[in-house]
């Protein structure tokens, strides 16, 4: 029988009483949504201990309901939480990362939010439901993202519609993290400036090239046009 209970967490004591906790892979891949077992054991693992915690991530992401239990079980935590990037802390993986009182970064670690997702099935009315449903969730995960970075709401908004992708530099710079693992005191690695990658903006910037590769080439435009979208870009 196939084990359903697998879990994406690893919790290592450490010899000053405090605790390492690893969060690898795909944030409830298996066993969160509609499984009341699962986030009971978290918290129960979790509670079992007391003292600091620090918290390794490398993860694409997941279900946003467990990420959103997880922020909620850590925030409510009465030790001090620092999250250290290490790798890779997208979608639901960043809201977790903003539960930590200190977020440090890898200087080769990114960091990556977008709008949430869902699959539905049905009719005009079943659609707007599904719509409204994922547009209160983006609304819950931008007060996690506000709540740490002190960004608007409008840019985290237009941030997440982007999809966007920052480097260490530029998720410090946002105040998505505080500073970068490795570095000086300042927690500022050398790099004078980040960089943040939009698929939104590369999509745009190859749009507005097009009629003017059209006319350069001697192609009609629409053919361009539908060879990006072959391409799904």
């Amino acid at each position: 029988m196939e084990n359903l209970n697998k879990k994406f967490w690893n919790w290592v004591k450490n010899e000053d009483d405090s605790r390492t906790l690893y969060l690898e892979g795909a944030i409830a891949e298996e066993t969160w949504f509609g499984d009341e077992v699962t986030p009971k054991q978290f918290k129960n693992e979790l509670m079992s201990g007391t003292g600091d915690i620090t918290i390794w991530i490398n993860s694409p992401g997941g279900d946003v309901f467990a990420a959103s239990q997880i922020y909620n079980m850590l925030m409510d935590y009465r030790g001090k939480v620092t999250v250290k990037i290490d790798g890779i802390a997208a979608s639901a993986a960043s809201v977790i990362a903003m539960a930590g009182g200190d977020v440090l970064i890898s200087p080769t670690g990114l960091f990556m939010i977008h709008n949430p997702m869902t699959i539905a099935f049905g009719d005009t009315v079943e659609m707007e439901k599904a719509i409204a449903m994922l547009s209160e969730v983006k609304e819950s995960i931008i007060n996690a993202y506000e709540l740490k970075t002190g960004l608007s709401r409008a840019k985290l908004s237009h941030l997440m519609d982007a999809e966007s992708w920052f480097n260490a530099n530029k998720a410090v710079e946002l105040g998505f993290a505080d500073g970068i693992l490795f570095s000086d005191e300042s927690g500022k690695a050398s790099a004078p400036e980040g960089v943040i990658f939009s698929r939104m903006a590369v999509t745009n910037s190859l749009i507005s090239k097009l009629p003017q590769k059209a006319k350069h080439d001697g192609t009609d435009a629409n053919t361009l046009y539908k060879r990006l979208d072959l391409l799904k870009i």
